[in-house]
């Protein structure tokens, strides 16, 4: 019966890929409720409020984080779908004054080279003074205190959503969302080399800004939240395209070889369509994370939403297993839509 499930469900994240998903829809869903109907199942949303949903496991436990706004909450679970009610602390609270204090964004918790390291986006109340800023565990206690890092170089320039990037070489890199110039006409991704997990070492690198249809809904256009996602011996970073507060919300890919310097804008090859964007029950899907299931087997996509159609920046959080194309590159099919079950992550 397990197994029966996890195949239909697979059968569901993929349809988009073979027929209409309006076709499909009915069809499918029936059939993943009618198998899932014995096994240990959820629905989403798994968090009711949040955004910028970030998640990593280290020695078998999950640790969780996202947008609070004036806050670095961390989440410990031992299971995905045990999220919304796990063990959580606030890990760092704004200072008072400088340049920090205001409209925490997009946290994410990264184990590197024995230490965790929390990099975040604040500004000083004004949006035009957004930069990224890091904290440094003083244990190996994620949910332990920090120490403040200060700010990312990022050239002087507007800057949110930086993630990291490490070569299997050992190399570091930084990558994140900015402006181009002083003024928010458009959010494009930059990279640049790290000389330690919280300092940049070189000069920002363009690798993407909107340019096709579906990143250009909205004004400003956007490109922001890149997320590294590694298989075998290719670099994709899944970033979030259009206006986060519209319904075309989505996500597209930037791909590479482990072996090419990363630092040459020439060397990403952007896809030309979505690689997961809105259904007739689904709006802005974007802004993600991944991570495995609790047996090591299934790739699991955590992303946020819209609860409504129109909502706009009033969303939850929710997750989907996916799959991989035969040429290396992620399937994830459509956004599952809310009160359809969907089998639990294996060996939970």
């Amino acid at each position: 019966m397990w197994k029966l499930s996890i195949v239909c469900l697979s059968l569901m994240i993929l349809a988009g890929c073979t027929k209409g998903v309006a076709e499909n829809k009915v069809k499918e869903t029936e059939i993943v409720v009618s198998l899932a109907k014995d096994a240990k199942t959820f629905t989403n949303p798994i968090i009711d409020n949040g955004a910028d949903p970030w998640v990593t496991t280290k020695d078998g436990t999950y640790y969780y984080t996202h947008t609070t706004g004036n806050s670095i909450r961390v989440w410990k679970s031992k299971t995905l779908t045990g999220l919304a009610d796990a063990e959580y602390k606030d890990v760092w609270f704004p200072p008072t004054s400088g340049p920090n204090t205001s409209n925490i964004w997009a946290p994410e918790l990264h184990f590197i080279a024995g230490k965790w390291y929390i990099y975040y986006a604040a500004d000083d109340g004004q949006n035009e003074n957004h930069r990224m800023f890091v904290l440094e565990s003083v244990s190996d206690d994620p949910l332990g205190a920090y120490v403040d890092k200060g700010m990312m170089d990022t050239a002087g320039r507007w800057a949110i959503d930086g993630t990291t990037l490490q070569k299997k070489d050992g190399s570091l890199y930084f990558i994140w969302s900015g402006w181009e110039g002083a003024v928010n006409v458009s959010q494009h991704l930059y990279i640049a080399p790290m000389s330690n997990p919280y300092t940049i070492s070189g000069k920002p690198v363009e690798i993407s800004r909107p340019t096709y249809d579906w990143e250009l809904v909205g004004n400003p256009t956007i490109n922001e939240g890149p997320q590294v996602l590694l298989h075998g011996d290719r670099i994709h970073v899944i970033y979030s395209a259009s206006g986060s507060w519209t319904d075309d919300y989505c996500l597209g890919i930037l791909s590479t070889a482990m072996s090419s310097d990363v630092l040459n804008p020439a060397s990403w090859k952007k896809g030309e369509k979505a690689v997961f964007s809105k259904t007739d029950q689904v709006f802005g899907p974007g802004h993600n994370s991944f991570t495995k299931s609790v047996d090591g087997k299934e790739d699991w996509i955590l992303y946020h939403a819209a609860k409504t159609q129109g909502s706009g920046w009033n969303r939850n959080v929710r997750m989907q297993p996916f799959q991989w194309n035969k040429d290396g590159t992620p399937n994830f099919g459509t956004p599952i839509a809310e009160g359809v079950p969907i089998p639990v992550p294996g060996g939970e």
